[in-house]
């Protein structure tokens, strides 16, 4: 850990040197996380606005921490320096909203010119108007900081990449105990409660969303789990987005019958389908690649399921869902396509999802790969169900 904390903060350090920017003020925990390390109540701080940090291009780090939380963070060497935070969202300061934020942004700015110029540039992660304002007067400039924590976030370092196989085979062990336990007449929520289970036990800390549907639920994709009582045959798929032990995310999708019985052939079909989708595309990725090419190379949906189409064709990931996410081609590309270029010891998740409008079913495929210098490598060892190919 302590090895990938110094590869991260360095990461966000280069990237305020490249650009020419004295500090970033980071208010999203991931962010938080991945440039720190400091972690509290990452769930609940993603909507209370209650803990920021501050990291210097060439100066200190400074993490302000919710009330009498400063002994989390006293292990962690990525930290120069912990303060009480100011909280000036309306949960935390109500009418005082304006004169708390002008408190804080007094303190930001005295910072920011004992270690920076009298007219710094500071980049924001994520800022509510009020402190946008707050700092303006305070003549800093502002600069948007999302998009250097996301070029930061993109490359792993191998201490990196091996906690985020461990995350992986943490998540592996929930998939398994799902596959274990399943049986006709259980509901859906029933089922996913095994996964939140095996994470927390083997030291995770929560799931991004709640993707598991079975039967008709399955078609069209997105549908969240509920107490639907899964019936023997029909299909059950799922989307793990696992944040794992140390932050990192495990998001891998299956698709399986409820009793493990053999599929139909309409399953089988559109199982199929949605295999070829992963492995052509899987087969694609390489560093040097452009994103644009990749999309436009990518495995063409037959017209009869594309409307139905996931929304992305492949995305990074890390400490959670990260860039690029690469658009499909057409009109999608059109709308919100944007190009770039796959680099060594990126992290993609490649998507598929197969089900046809006005369908019964879908099929829900996804693996989380390594970009090497020789392609991509599977990540997650679990199997698909090949079987269901012949």
């Amino acid at each position: 850990m302590e090895a990938a904390r110094h590869y991260r903060l360095t990461r966000v350090r280069d990237q305020l040197r490249r650009h020419g920017i004295s500090a970033m003020l980071l208010y999203d925990p991931v962010n938080i996380r991945y440039a720190t390390d400091a972690s509290n109540m990452q769930v609940w701080t993603a909507h209370n606005p209650s803990r920021y940090a501050l990291i210097f291009a060439e100066g200190p780090v400074i993490l302000w921490e919710f009330h009498n939380c400063e002994h989390l963070c006293a292990h962690l060497e990525t930290i120069d320096e912990v303060r009480g935070a100011i909280n000036w969202g309306y949960f935390g300061a109500g009418p005082r909203v304006e004169e708390k934020a002008r408190q804080w942004a007094a303190e930001i700015a005295d910072l920011l010119r004992h270690h920076g110029s009298d007219r710094p540039r500071l980049a924001v992660d994520r800022l509510d108007p009020q402190g946008a304002a707050a700092l303006s007067a305070e003549s800093i400039d502002l600069i948007q900081g999302q998009p250097l924590m996301e070029q930061a976030r993109a490359i792993k370092s191998a201490e990196e990449l091996e906690l985020i196989r461990w995350t992986i085979r943490v998540a592996e062990r929930g998939i398994q105990r799902m596959h274990d336990e399943l049986r006709p007449g259980m509901a859906e929520n029933e089922l996913w409660a095994w996964l939140h289970f095996e994470n927390v036990r083997h030291g995770g800390e929560w799931l991004e969303t709640r993707l598991l549907a079975s039967g008709p639920r399955t078609n069209p994709w997105m549908q969240e789990c509920s107490d639907r009582v899964m019936q023997e045959g029909e299909l059950i798929a799922f989307d793990a987005d696992l944040i794992g032990p140390y932050g990192y995310c495990a998001d891998i999708s299956r698709t399986w019958t409820v009793g493990h019985v053999p599929p139909s052939d309409a399953q089988r079909r559109l199982y199929l389908l949605a295999y070829e989708q992963l492995q052509h595309n899987m087969a694609l990725l390489r560093p040097g690649l452009g994103f644009r090419e990749f999309s436009e190379k990518s495995w063409p949906i037959p017209t009869e399921y594309h409307p139905n189409r996931y929304c992305c064709v492949a995305h990074g990931v890390g400490l959670a869902d990260e860039y690029p996410a690469i658009a499909h081609p057409g009109p999608d590309w059109s709308s919100s396509g944007y190009d770039g270029v796959f680099e060594e010891h990126m992290t993609v998740c490649v998507e598929s999802y197969i089900g046809a409008p006005n369908g019964q079913e879908g099929v829900k495929l996804e693996e989380q790969v390594l970009i090497t210098r020789h392609g991509c490598e599977p990540l997650s060892r679990y199997p698909l169900e090949t079987d269901w190919l012949n």
